[in-house]
């Protein structure tokens, strides 16, 4: 997994092992404090697979970068840009399953790989509408033939079946491309930088689903991140916030979101309040100022109370809780994926 920052000289020296040649996020995350975890120096977080466009490369070792399975409408039309370590990258050894792009001049990486493309990054396509997510972005076929989907909070891959350890880290929501039928329970999956394909354990993955979940399914992806840390920037099992969250649910199940609350907003359809359901999204904001936060529905409204699951700013954690007073007071309105 790579980190994407505003800027090199934004980084602090805590910020070194997201920094490293093999990134060690977990580490990086445990050992920053409460104010560190906030630093708006982090814009977001790439998995394994995700496809990116270099815009700028640096002498000193950094490339600025579209993240293409991201979309950010307020700050270009094509992904989220913003700026990686050149050693994050590699050379794709198979299209982003989950990519609309198609196969060109790449970069990607062990912690970040997938096709580079100067073509658009649409939020959905398909009979949902634009800026919907629709059928067309879910997984087809057959079963053993669609796209993997990582199922599990972290994951290792192996250069053998029965082999150690090559690549730790992988994480929920990952998409990995099948190389081959399971042996013993392993099965090869293409990974960008690797000329032959690594090994992961069968039962830790999952194929893309050929139908949208329901909206229930991806709540319960969500709430099993329940009490993971708050990370600004964070999108992953390893750290995470409130739009990540969003995002990284219902990515599980091959749906691409915006990456930010309020484009997550823009994207969706606003219900009445009192009509939301488990599942569907609130959104926040105060008086004049854009949308800042987004929590899902976790519960039925009963007599004006309403229940979300969300990450907590406040609390630096992933929380489900009852709204309380002064969250009810910037609750600007209720949407449905």
């Amino acid at each position: 997994m790579a980190t994407l920052w505003t800027a090199p000289e934004a980084v602090r020296p805590i910020d070194c092992p997201a920094l490293a040649g093999s990134p060690d996020v977990a580490a990086w995350i445990a050992g920053m404090d409460r104010d560190q975890l906030v630093g708006d120096c982090v814009l977001t977080q790439l998995l394994l697979g995700e496809p990116v466009r270099v815009t700028e490369t640096r002498a000193d070792g950094w490339v600025r970068v579209v993240a293409l399975g991201q979309p950010a409408a307020k700050l270009g039309a094509d992904g989220y840009p913003g700026w990686l370590r050149a050693a994050h990258l590699a050379d794709p050894a198979d299209a982003d399953p989950s990519s609309t792009h198609p196969p060109g001049p790449a970069l990607s990486g062990p912690a970040l790989s997938g096709p580079a493309s100067d073509g658009p990054a649409p939020v959905g396509t398909g009979p949902s509408g634009p800026g919907r997510a629709g059928p067309g972005k879910t997984g087809s076929g057959p079963a053993a033939d669609r796209p993997l989907t990582v199922d599990v909070a972290h994951t290792a891959l192996r250069a053998e079946p029965d082999g150690d350890a090559a690549l730790t880290g992988v994480v929920l929501g990952t998409r990995l491309t099948p190389a081959g039928p399971p042996v013993d329970g392993r099965r090869p999956v293409r990974v960008p930088g690797r000329p032959d394909p690594l090994w992961a354990t069968e039962d830790d993955l999952v194929p893309l689903p050929a139908e949208r979940p329901e909206a229930e399914k991806v709540l319960a992806v969500a709430e099993r991140l329940r009490d993971l840390v708050y990370v600004w920037g964070g999108m992953s099992t390893d750290g995470i916030d409130c739009s990540g969250l969003v995002h990284l649910a219902w990515r599980r199940y091959g749906i691409t979101l915006p990456r930010d609350a309020d484009d997550q907003a823009a994207a969706t359809s606003e219900v009445p309040l009192d009509a939301e359901r488990p599942g569907d999204l609130y959104f926040f904001a105060r008086p004049g100022r854009r949308i800042h936060h987004v929590g899902i529905v976790s519960a039925e409204p009963r007599g004006g109370r309403r229940r979300m699951l969300h990450a907590c700013y406040l609390t630096r954690r992933v929380v489900e809780e009852e709204l309380p007073a002064d969250r009810t007071a910037t609750l600007v309105g209720a949407h449905r994926v």
